[in-house]
């Protein structure tokens, strides 16, 4: 079965986007996945099809309607598949998170506006909220590219080494090692005599090191959870 991405927006024209190049590309052309997109102004109120009012108690900004964002939502067939809204009030988004939307038929995807969504419409329609980070962007479009991106690298046949998703950042909690390639020797720097070796295991006890290590300095979040989890295992 393909997996399905629907994606709920103002601007259709965003999509594919950066999704219509490389891996995740050429999976759509090959039918791995199929993306629909679907316009939330088709949806919107009045003569000037109206998507968003202003907010009850006051303050800056619109916010998106129930009913409209309710509508547009029930038009599309989720047939179980989450759906997603990606907000700065959200979850933090990981690789365990994006795997298992991957294992699943696919995802519908609501791209916010303006102050965001009415709050019913997204209790009411169990909306799951994910974030990128600690950080404001102008809509959900450029997270909706990064968690499709995510999930779709990781499809059957996708990916060329069936071992990346492993080896890669968070494949065991852990950040990934460096890597070199050719030259050997560039502007004073070395690649590192181990990885010259041909000393397979060496090389890997190498590379797993590399990655505690990074991962205690730059993330020591994930080192406290890493080192949790090997405590109890």
């Amino acid at each position: 079965m393909t997996w399905r991405a629907d994606i709920l927006t103002l601007f259709p024209d965003m999509f594919p986007g950066p999704l219509g190049f490389s891996l995740a590309g050429r999976a759509l052309e090959e039918g791995v996945w199929s993306l629909g997109v679907h316009d939330l102004r088709d949806f919107g109120r009045g003569r000037h099809r109206a998507v968003d009012d202003t907010p009850f108690g006051g303050g800056a900004g619109m916010v998106l309607r129930a009913d409209v964002v309710a509508e547009a939502l029930d038009s599309i067939e989720a047939d179980g598949r989450p759906v997603i809204y990606p907000t700065p009030r959200g979850a933090r988004l990981t690789q365990a998170q994006s795997r298992e939307f991957a294992s699943g038929d696919g995802v519908v995807v609501l791209c916010g506006r303006f102050e965001g969504v009415d709050e019913r419409v997204l209790e009411r329609r169990n909306v799951v909220q994910i974030s990128l980070g600690d950080f404001v962007l102008s809509g959900g479009e450029i997270p909706a590219y990064a968690l499709l991106d995510s999930c779709v690298r990781l499809l059957p046949g996708v990916m060329g080494s069936e071992l990346s998703d492993a080896e890669e950042s968070f494949g065991d909690g852990l950040l990934e090692y460096p890597h070199y390639t050719k030259p050997a020797s560039w502007e004073g720097m070395d690649v590192p005599d181990i990885l010259l070796s041909g000393h397979h295991a060496a090389i890997a006890a190498w590379r797993h090191e590399q990655a505690r290590l990074v991962t205690q300095a730059r993330r020591p979040d994930l080192w406290a959870a890493y080192a949790e989890a090997k405590t109890n295992r």
